[in-house]
C-alpha cells in the first residue's frame, strides 16, 4: 500500500432530521435510518489504515453538495474529496477545489434510457469539460444505456460504482459478466470495488460468496483499473466497516503488494485527483 495509507472511495453521511431520503424507506433499511456524521466515521476508522475517504451524495441536492464540501473543507483531509450531485440538464457546480465528481441516482429514473437523453449528453460532456469524474450508479434495466454513453462519451472519465450492482443473492452470472467486460473494454471507466456485502444475502454473505465475482471485477479491469470503496454506512445492513476491510484484504489476496496498493488508495487518488 502507499505508506500504509488506504483511500475509501466511496462513503456516505446522511441525517433523515434535516432531509428526507427517498431510497431509504422500508422497514430493511431502518437499522441505518439514524443520522452518520464525520465523527461516526472516525470511529470506524479508528486502528485502520484508512486514511482518506471520498464523500459521495446520496439525494438529489445541491444543499447536500454545498453541505458535504463544508464537511470535507472542516475534516483536516480526511475527507479528501466530494462527489456531489447536480441537475445535469442544467449543470451549475461549485468552484471548489474538494468537488472531484457528479453522481446522480440513475438507478431510480423511471426510464431506462435516462443516461442517453440529449439533455442529459449534454451535461456530461460540461462536466467532462471541467475535468470532473461522473460516477455510475446503476442496476441492470440502466446498463444498456451506460453501455452505450460511456462509449459515446470516450472523453469523459466515468467511475462504476458497486461493479455494476450484480444481483448475488439471486445468483445473477450474466448477463452482468458480459456486459462488465464490456464496459471494461471502455479506456474511459473504471470500476468501484463496493457495495457487493449488500448485493450478497445480507444474513449469509461469506468472502466465498463475493470472491467471483470481485475475481471477475479485477480481471476484465486490472488492478489499475479498480477503486476500493466500503459503502459505509450502508454496508451496515450485512456487515460493520471492518468486516468490508476484512474481506477485501482477503479477496485481494492474489494480487501482489503494488496490485493491492493501486486497488486500496493509488488508484483513487490518480482517478478524483486527490491530495493524499
Amino acid at each position: 500500500m502507499i505508506g500504509s495509507k488506504i483511500v475509501d472511495a466511496h462513503h456516505h453521511l446522511w441525517d433523515p432530521s434535516v432531509r428526507e431520503y427517498p431510497w431509504m424507506a422500508g422497514d430493511a433499511l431502518v437499522p441505518i435510518r439514524r443520522r452518520y456524521a464525520v465523527d461516526d466515521l472516525r470511529a470506524v476508522i479508528a486502528g485502520t489504515q484508512v486514511r482518506a475517504t471520498v464523500l459521495v451524495q446520496t439525494v438529489s441536492s445541491t444543499a447536500e453538495t454545498v453541505e458535504f464540501l463544508e464537511v470535507a473543507s472542516d475534516s483536516g483531509g480526511l475527507v479528501a474529496g466530494v462527489v456531489g450531485w447536480a441537475d445535469l440538464t442544467a449543470p451549475e457546480l461549485p468552484d471548489d477545489r474538494l468537488l472531484v465528481g457528479v453522481r446522480h441516482q440513475v438507478e431510480d429514473e423511471p426510464d431506462p434510457d435516462w443516461l442517453l437523453r440529449a439533455d442529459v449528453l449534454r451535461g456530461l460532456r460540461a462536466l467532462g469539460e471541467r475535468g470532473l469524474v461522473y460516477d455510475l450508479l446503476v442496476r441492470a434495466p440502466q446498463r444498456p444505456a451506460a453501455l452505450r454513453v460511456t462509449g459515446e462519451l470516450d472523453d469523459v472519465a466515468f467511475v462504476l460504482d458497486h461493479a455494476g450492482k450484480p444481483g448475488i443473492a439471486a445468483g445473477e452470472w450474466e448477463p452482468w459478466a458480459s456486459w462488465l467486460a464490456g464496459m471494461a473494454a471502455r479506456e474511459n471507466v473504471v470500476c468501484k470495488l463496493s457495495g457487493l456485502i449488500t448485493e450478497a444475502d445480507w444474513a449469509t454473505w461469506g468472502v466465498a460468496t463475493l470472491r467471483p465475482y470481485v475475481e471477475h471485477v479485477l480481471e476484465v479491469f486490472g488492478p489499475d483499473r479498480v477503486l476500493f470503496g466500503s459503502d459505509w454506512p450502508v454496508c451496515e445492513l450485512a456487515g460493520s466497516y471492518a468486516d468490508v476491510l476484512d474481506a477485501t484484504a482477503r479477496v485481494l489476496t492474489g494480487l501482489s503488494a503494488d496490485e493491492q496498493a493501486n486497488v486500496l488508495g493509488r488508484n483513487a487518488i490518480r482517478v478524483y485527483g486527490l491530495s493524499v
